[in-house]
């Protein structure tokens, strides 16, 4: 309850803050209305459903989070995911899943690996984000043109069959999807309508439309399921088993993983937006207790929400009581209209989710990226990019991630340079010592950047190069930050080798971290006890001047 307790101190839960906060809380409730249903429905589940989750987790996220502006619920981010995982394994699958995935979001944020998520690069995310959009866009084909959804499972499959059956569209869908198209995007623009979002506009417009013209073959949210229950469940336990739970590992930590990235991302938007700070592992457990919660009420899956979040702030949001209110709201529309829902044609919905995948894309940043980027992001943003939309999402991610470790350890280690340092070089130190130059048969090699495994074989061949007439070889460490176990293996391989050519080995400058490694790994004791020097000027002051 970090974000509660913060705003109770920062005097944002007065009474001259309730007005704002309430006006923010019912506006979010009515935008999240049309989303959490489509949602919902695009994850396989039923309408209410989507409302459910979206009181529960926005109740329990203001609450226990760690950002007092974040609004949760179901995000379209999920319903790739949650969709493959009801179509394999059923609602109850899904229940689980989501469950278990809350789980290890509340014990991600008690390990503190909140800020873990931000090494995540960007084109990894803006790959996966626009891979999602492109995956939902597609999948609402058949709501928005009125034709039959096929049955394949693969993107290509899909794509093709829903290619091949779109001269088939319904004409009153299709007209009534593009009204509620035009209705999200631009119905701001009617009089009297700057305020109501665009969203409802399109429901509430659309569903008018149907009721009045009564046009043949519109699929409604009561001929698809039945309408909606007007009230909330009473919480129950999914039916769990050691099987069931084992089998639901893999779709959970799914979940746990794009949860955790979609809700600190969303948290950072907030914190930009209002210059507040969250606390991320705070904010893992709040999304964890959500995602617990949910599923005893037959909710599923939820996560930040990008842009009901910002639509709290830019309506004067401050505290979690806007996210309260928000939960309040979507509670008393249930209980109050669920009955009129019914009319409600999935076009509508199918319309809003057009523009929800629009606006996961980011057109305009994936082609700004495309263009600007090094060749490297490049690729690993298309390489994310495709494998989201042809293969699986969580294998995209951790490919994308994987490719830019790699990337960045092949530009580390060409970064590491190992120099060995001509007498001019070290003029000023010479002279330190009462020295013109370098003893006869001394060499100075100096190690820069971090001594790692993917630098230590171009180290070791630059060390071992040495002239074979060298009787004394100081190695300098003074600009090596870290050194980790292959590192110090290849330095003790190095003396070793330089020993056995009857080369004295001297090791010098080593930073506290660094050389707190060589003692542990026996490095120091087979240098010997002249083998370290804290200052190139103690190691030159042993060797004594030539005759």
């Amino acid at each position: 309850m970090i974000a509660l307790r913060e705003a109770a101190q920062a005097g944002l839960l007065g009474r001259e803050h309730w007005l704002p906060n309430l006006v923010a809380g019912v506006i979010v409730g009515v935008v999240a209305l049309p989303l959490a249903m489509a949602f919902a429905i695009a994850s396989g589940a039923k309408p209410e459903q989507g409302i459910y989750t979206a009181i529960i987790a926005g109740l329990a996220v203001s609450l226990f989070g760690g950002s007092r502006l974040q609004i949760a619920g179901p995000t379209g981010a999920f319903v790739v995911i949650l969709a493959d995982i009801t179509a394999r394994y059923g609602i109850a699958g899904l229940h689980i899943a989501t469950l278990l995935a809350g789980a290890m979001l509340v014990l991600l944020g008690m390990a503190r690996l909140g800020n873990v998520i931000r090494f995540i690069p960007a084109p990894v995310i803006l790959g996966f984000t626009s891979g999602i959009g492109v995956v939902i866009w597609v999948g609402q084909w058949p709501e928005f043109f009125g034709i039959a959804a096929p049955p394949a499972r693969h993107f290509h499959e899909k794509l093709i069959a829903l290619s091949a059956t779109l001269p088939q569209f319904h004409g009153a869908t299709l007209l009534l999807a593009v009204t509620a198209l035009a209705l999200t995007l631009w119905g701001n623009r009617l009089p009297g309508c700057k305020r109501v979002p665009g969203p409802l506009l399109a429901l509430i417009g659309v569903t008018l439309i149907q009721h009045f013209g009564q046009f043949d073959g519109v699929r409604t949210i009561a001929s698809a399921f039945g309408g909606i229950a007007q009230s909330l469940p009473l919480p129950a336990l999914p039916e769990l088993s050691a099987a069931r739970v084992i089998e639901l590992i893999g779709p959970a930590f799914s979940i746990a993983m794009l949860g955790a990235i979609e809700s600190l991302l969303s948290a950072v938007v907030a914190d930009g937006m209002a210059g507040t700070r969250h606390d991320a592992n705070q904010e893992l457990v709040g999304q964890g207790l959500a995602n617990l919660l949910c599923p005893l009420f037959g909710g599923f899956a939820a996560t930040g929400a990008i842009a009901r979040t910002a639509t709290n702030v830019r309506n004067g949001g401050t505290s979690p009581l806007a996210g309260v209110v928000h939960a309040i709201t979507l509670l008393a529309i249930l209980l109050l209209a669920a009955p009129l829902a019914g009319h409600i044609p999935l076009a509508a919905l199918a319309a809003i989710l057009f523009v929800v995948a629009w606006n996961m894309s980011e057109a305009h940043r994936f082609a700004h990226m495309l263009r600007h980027a090094p060749r490297a992001d490049v690729a690993i943003l298309l390489i994310t990019f495709g494998l989201t939309v042809f293969t699986d999402l969580v294998v995209a991610v951790q490919i994308g991630v994987i490719l830019a470790v790699l990337h960045f350890l092949r530009r580390m280690a060409g970064s590491v340079t190992v120099a060995r340092h001509a007498e001019p070089d070290l003029a000023h130190e010479l002279a330190a010592q009462g020295l013109n130059g370098l003893p006869a048969g001394t060499l100075v090699y100096s190690i820069e950047g971090p001594f790692f495994f993917a630098a230590a074989e171009h180290c070791e061949r630059a060390l071992i190069a040495s002239h074979t007439e060298a009787r004394r070889q100081i190695i300098r460490l003074h600009h090596v930050p870290f050194i980790d176990m292959t590192g110090l293996q290849t330095l003790e391989k190095i003396i070793r080798q330089l020993q056995q050519r009857r080369v004295a080995v001297v090791v010098c400058e080593a930073n506290p971290l660094v050389l707190g490694k060589l003692d542990k790994a026996g490095v120091l004791a087979l240098l010997g006890e002249d083998g370290y020097r804290t200052t190139l000027a103690a190691a030159l002051s042993d060797i004594p001047p030539p005759p």
